[in-house]
């Protein structure tokens, strides 16, 4: 990869540039946080070649997301899985979306 490539990549919202440490940091938390929320699989950290957790600009949204909550007073675990659901569920709503504008179907939620 040539310094151009790279560059290139700054761009890319999956391209993990962020140490864990830095990470940490962009979010106001510990690096513990980062770990737990691993464990509970709402992200996967990619490795660097000597084995470190890199982070991307996606990610760290996500992340914040569960700290907003766990700041509000909810247990990490609960967290990352009100983030997955939502996650779901916006994923299921852009697909009915594109459902309904390619078969030209009203919205069944839309005021009447």
């Amino acid at each position: 990869m040539t310094a151009d490539d790279s560059y290139g990549r700054l761009d890319d919202d999956d391209y993990p540039a962020y140490t864990m440490g830095r990470a940490a940091e962009l979010l106001g938390t510990t690096q513990g946080f980062l770990r737990a929320i691993g464990e509970a699989r709402l992200i996967t950290p990619l490795r660097s070649a000597g084995g470190h957790r890199r982070y991307s600009r996606y990610q760290l949204r996500i992340a914040a997301r569960a700290r907003e909550l766990v700041d509000q007073g909810t247990p990490v675990e609960a967290a990352c899985r009100i983030v997955i659901l939502e996650d779901q569920l916006e994923e299921a709503q852009q697909l009915n979306a594109s459902y309904r504008r390619e078969t030209g179907t009203a919205d069944p939620t839309a005021a009447v």
